[in-house]
């Protein structure tokens, strides 16, 4: 009993510590989106020309640095907190390829609005909210996972009415082209990486189910026999 016990201890710690441990990058570029709102506080300065201008050298840099640029702290609170939550449930769930995916996700989405996007200073966070919600998503259903298939359930839940922000017009002086692309982008990571990272478990009967269940039919045949 104490031996069972201790098992489940030791397995509630490992959860606790990977969750812990999940938090870990989503809450440092958290931070540094809050820093960088109160440097330009602090010396009174605009860093929205480091956003994305697309089709522009000079916009070239907002690829890197846009997402770490908002408009007001209004704009930033909007976008901390799904993004630490999205961000955790990516590095909980999805861990061995977790770096990979915020990655590839991070600089497809930034050089698919520098491509496509409107002219106009593309800035925050929110390209990224929208492709890790769409690769939660799609990832659950297409790996057929019944616990990811919880969370994709779980992210419409949280964040279905997100999907309007990927239409023109709908939110006001926001970058749409952000919303869409991001969410196209965590599409195609979903199913880029859909063979890497956790899989349907493949259930099998034990060899020795197999052959007692096989020696028990030829047992009953004779009797069904005698039966007759």
């Amino acid at each position: 009993m104490s031996g069972q016990l201790s098992d489940e201890s030791a397995g509630k710690e490992f959860f606790r510590r990977k969750l812990g441990i999940s938090m870990i990058i989503p809450g440092v570029f958290v931070f540094l989106m809050w820093l960088v709102k109160s440097v330009e506080l602090m010396f009174d300065i605009d860093l929205t020309r480091m956003g994305i201008y697309p089709q522009s050298v000079n916009g070239l840099q907002g690829i890197l640095f846009s997402p770490l640029i908002h408009k007001d702290f209004g704009h930033l609170f909007n976008n901390s907190l799904p993004l630490f939550f999205l961000g955790t449930f990516l590095f909980y769930f999805y861990s061995e390829i977790a770096i990979k995916v915020s990655f590839w996700l991070y600089f497809l989405t930034g050089a698919a609005v520098w491509i496509a996007g409107r002219e106009a200073w593309h800035i925050g966070a929110s390209g990224l909210i929208y492709g890790l919600a769409s690769f939660l998503f799609f990832s659950g259903i297409i790996r057929k996972h019944f616990r990811l298939a919880g969370l994709s359930l779980l992210i419409v839940f949280l964040y279905g009415s997100m999907v309007w922000g990927i239409f023109p017009d709908v939110y006001r002086d926001a970058s749409w082209e952000s919303h869409l692309l991001g969410f196209v982008a965590g599409i195609v990571l979903a199913v880029i990486y859909r063979k890497q990272g956790p899989q349907a478990p493949v259930y099998e009967w034990p060899e020795d189910d197999v052959s007692s269940r096989e020696g028990s039919d030829e047992n009953e045949e004779p009797r069904q026999d005698r039966e007759r």
